[in-house]
């Protein structure tokens, strides 16, 4: 069973073109959109939309929050995040990210950003592991843990995860397709302080997951002493021994 999960905040002029690009392919069985207590009319846009389900969350939980609210209301074993502010989509994109997973050649991949808007396509290829775009099995979004305080950070943690459990990544060309600029939707201003606080919460994760990961090499150091500590003392004790 596969689910398409979208998480939404105030994107009630781009999302219906992601949705009907959604519903062109024949894979996904479930198509969900979290709206993230959006002002404007996203959520009357989503629901317009046959085969749409729509939850509506009563305060802003960020983008790891709302994708987290989207697989608690799923079962499916396969799960396919896509940003609603995207261009150019189409279906072929969404069966292109989703059959390497289907096919079982990787337990995650991931769409890239190519020939469509510049500084989309620019953003991808200095960091094409920090998209939205990515398909994965149920058991490595889960995980993950306190996921939900992730916000925009969502990313990061994901490729973790990959790293950590040694999951098969794939990358697919997401020809033609860009993203929406925050300072395209939001004006200069407060788009360019949405993106401050955007990367900002990328930051916090990157060093979330590095102190993680020192912590757990720290665990493995402990814990090798111990066994070495438990075995010399054992050889000790039998070299003490009298002989008979």
């Amino acid at each position: 069973m596969v689910a398409v999960i979208i998480p939404a905040f105030n994107e009630g002029a781009r999302i219906r073109a992601v949705l009907e690009a959604v519903r062109g392919s024949s894979l996904p069985d479930e198509i969900i959109v979290v709206n993230d207590a959006s002002t404007d009319n996203t959520s009357a846009v989503a629901k317009s939309i046959e085969g749409v389900r729509v939850i509506e969350l009563p305060r802003n939980a960020g983008k790891g929050g709302a994708m987290a609210v989207g697989v608690e209301a799923t079962q499916a074993d396969v799960l396919l995040f896509i940003d609603a502010d995207l261009q150019g989509v189409r279906p072929e994109h969404i069966d292109a990210i989703l059959k390497p997973v289907l096919n079982r050649r990787c337990e995650m991949c991931i769409g890239v950003f190519r020939g469509g808007k510049f500084w989309s396509t620019s953003a991808h290829r200095v960091a094409p592991y920090i998209s939205g775009q990515r398909a994965m099995r149920r058991s490595l979004f889960l995980s993950i843990p306190h996921i939900g305080e992730l916000r925009m950070g969502i990313e990061v943690a994901l490729n973790a995860a990959a790293k950590r459990s040694n999951s098969r990544v794939a990358r697919v060309v997401l020809r033609g397709v860009s993203n929406t600029h925050k300072e395209r939707k939001m004006g200069i201003v407060r788009g360019a302080a949405a993106r401050a606080k955007m990367w900002a919460e990328i930051g916090r994760a990157v060093v979330r997951v590095r102190r993680k990961k020192k912590r757990a090499v720290a665990s493995d150091v402990t814990c090798s002493q111990r066994s070495w500590s438990v075995f010399r003392s054992g050889a000790l004790r039998t070299r003490s021994r009298p002989r008979r």
